[in-house]
């Protein structure tokens, strides 16, 4: 008898879903498009992966060159210059991680305890901006503005912080943290834009009653602002942490010179390199590293959530 309430059960729960499908039908004619889209643009060219076994020749293409196994893989990990790639990626993903989430955050806190609507919209409007500046502008003005007789090291040296001007850009040691630092001027204001929205959603109620219990503005953030916002920042962390092989491609190639090699390139750019960049490409070899950098980020983004699942945070999945 169970057995057959469970048949039961199941058959009107499929009925049940295929009669509300047939109700939204315009809605599944909608989103055939944006599907078409990411299968034709995320999935169909993972046939390409296929190279990553093979000694892949262009003029005999998939189907001629020769299968090689893991080959590839294993000359990566013989190299040490991809070993620094991984190194360098993981570290500006961090660096970018932790510098982005923090300013923006407090960014936000900032312009929601700000109460001139003027004043904040100006500030959203000015930090935001350089989000839509090309990745080349940035570079080239962080290049000015990071010289020897820049901006940065005149003021270093008018406040006697230094004696002489500092080698920001031919110094691999600081070649993470320049990264970081612009990144963070470029994208913090976009940023912001989330967790603004988040708070906006927090319940006036809660300030009032932390208020009319005698808590200051700073306790009201603490215990009210932030428990508000958790849920958002998990979700983002969570999504975040899926792409620390993504360290970026424009600015480390950009910014890179001879001198900072070892501390710039990323895999995207020793996948580049590798690709194109030699008198004899290997489009084997990028595209092991590419799956490699994929499939690390794939399980990232799973642990994550399981982590987060496990202590009973807010999940992506």
């Amino acid at each position: 008898m169970t057995a057959i309430t469970k048949e039961l059960n199941q058959t009107k729960r499929q009925k049940g879903f295929f009669r509300r499908l047939c109700g939204q039908w315009q809605l599944m004619v909608m989103s055939v498009p944006m599907l078409l889209y990411v299968f034709l643009f995320n999935y169909a060219p993972m046939w390409g992966w296929l190279t990553a076994f093979q000694d892949y020749q262009p003029k005999k293409g998939l189907a001629g060159s020769p299968w090689v196994g893991l080959e590839n893989f294993k000359f990566l990990f013989g190299r040490e210059d991809f070993l620094l790639a991984i190194r360098n990626t993981l570290a500006m993903s961090v660096i970018n991680l932790v510098f982005g989430t923090v300013s923006s955050i407090l960014l936000a806190i900032l312009l929601n305890e700000v109460r001139s609507k003027a004043f904040k919209r100006t500030v959203q409007t000015v930090t935001y901006l350089p989000h839509f500046l090309s990745m080349v502008i940035v570079v080239g003005m962080a290049q000015n503005i990071f010289s020897s007789n820049g901006a940065v090291n005149s003021l270093l040296m008018s406040l006697g912080l230094v004696k002489e001007p500092v080698f920001f850009l031919g110094k691999g040691e600081y070649f993470w943290w320049l990264v970081g630092v612009i990144n963070v001027w470029k994208e913090v204001g976009w940023n912001t834009i989330i967790y603004i929205a988040a708070m906006t959603s927090i319940d006036p109620s809660l300030y009032e009653a932390a208020s009319i219990d005698g808590a200051g503005r700073f306790q009201r953030i603490l215990h009210v602002t932030l428990p508000g916002i958790k849920s958002t920042f998990m979700v983002l962390l969570i999504m975040n942490i899926g792409h620390l092989m993504e360290a970026g491609f424009e600015i480390q190639y950009l910014l890179r010179s001879g001198l900072t090699m070892k501390y710039s390139d990323t895999i995207d750019v020793f996948a580049l390199i590798y690709s194109f960049g030699s008198s004899k490409p290997h489009y084997a070899y990028g595209t092991a590293a590419g799956m490699f950098k994929s499939i690390v980020g794939i399980i990232l983004l799973f642990g994550a959530n399981m982590a987060a699942k496990a202590l009973d945070e807010e999940t992506l999945i």
